[in-house]
């Protein structure tokens, strides 16, 4: 049967919801082989993945997926980026989820090892001694006393190891790139999404919207980004009462400072966690404190906590200025991991 799909792909055919939904059930129960994977989504890719492409793909990989069952009251939210822009940034997305959680926000997040940066969410959690392969009624334990938890998409998405050989083999972007940051095992139905290309900007708050998303916000920088900056403007797209609005969004008419990137990388994993604790006790530097806040005004107002980016900047500023994201994290830490790790950086 892959055979055929690969042929129609190859001469640019479309395939339907139902082709690729069947097609995943061979790929992720290991009916496939790595060639034939390998064949099917370079060509998939290729060819440019149509909507219901991906939702067929999406459906298949949130069905094999484990689930956790979130006990929090109000919106559970999730912040992450589809990747690959070798930028070489610090962990914002990871840093703002701390902040957002530490506004009064509820963060089920998802994420994996590094694939194109210096350090990835699930490096970040690691480091601090978080179990990567707590199970699903852990987990919600976890987000129910922290408003803030980590899944660890190799734990929660094993099927996925079928399709991995051949993702490796490939060296490119795929459509898994772009589902994974949507296939959130919490079934969160409000995020904030960074996109790897300006295609998908307004393309994947209408893909969610069929899967019955409330708020999304997807965010492209024009430095290249997949995450808001403070030395570009950023493209925004949103899905907010079944409605898609496009908006740009400068850093200094929210209140910001101008930054340029070389004040965000990094270059080894050790700045990544100074970076990371920096900027939650507000030791950082401005550029990685107001990237964070800027991030996490995305997702405050996703949250329903803030109304506009001018509030939500502020609101995240507080939270950091005010010591209450560096308290979540010490209060994390020491529950869910190690905390001298902790404390060897804060000492020094």
């Amino acid at each position: 049967m892959i055979s055929e799909l690969i042929s129609k792909l190859q001469e640019k055919t479309d395939l339907s919801y139902d082709q690729m939904n069947n097609i995943m059930t061979d790929m992720l129960s290991g009916k496939t082989t790595d060639i034939e994977n390998a064949d099917f989504l370079s060509k998939l890719a290729q060819k440019g993945e149509t909507d219901d492409e991906l939702l067929g793909m999406l459906d298949k990989m949130q069905e094999f997926s484990l689930k956790v069952e979130t006990k929090n009251s109000g919106t559970v939210i999730d912040m992450c980026g589809t990747g690959g822009d070798s930028l070489q940034t610090f962990n914002i997305s990871t840093t703002a989820s701390f902040v957002v959680a530490a506004s009064g926000g509820t963060v089920a997040k998802h994420g994996n090892r590094s694939s194109s940066s210096v350090s990835g969410s699930a490096d970040i959690f690691e480091y601090f001694g978080y179990n990567l392969n707590m199970n699903p009624i852990e987990i919600s334990k976890v987000l129910e006393k922290h408003n803030i938890c980590f899944m660890f998409a190799q734990k929660f998405h094993p099927a996925m190891r079928y399709v991995s050989t051949a993702r490796k083999q490939l060296g490119i972007r795929t459509a898994f790139n772009l589902l994974g940051p949507l296939s959130n095992p919490a079934g969160v139905k409000n995020q904030l999404i960074g996109v790897f290309s300006i295609d998908f900007l307004d393309r994947l708050p209408v893909l969610l919207k069929r899967k019955g998303a409330q708020n999304i916000m997807t965010v492209r920088s024009d430095d290249g980004m997949d995450e808001f900056s403070t030395s570009a403007t950023n493209r925004v797209c949103i899905l907010r009462k079944d409605k898609v609005l496009m908006n740009a969004i400068d850093p200094e008419v929210v209140g910001l400072h101008k930054s340029s990137l070389k004040d965000i990388q990094i270059e080894s994993k050790k700045d990544a966690m100074d970076s990371f604790v920096g900027v939650l006790n507000n030791t950082a530097n401005q550029a990685m404190i107001e990237t964070t806040a800027l991030n996490a005004a995305g997702g405050l107002i996703v949250a329903g906590i803030a109304d506009n980016f001018e509030q939500g900047v502020e609101i995240a500023l507080n939270t950091i200025k005010d010591g209450k994201a560096f308290s979540l994290l010490e209060k994390f830490v020491a529950d869910t991991g190690d905390i001298s790790k902790l404390k060897e950086i804060t000492d020094g």
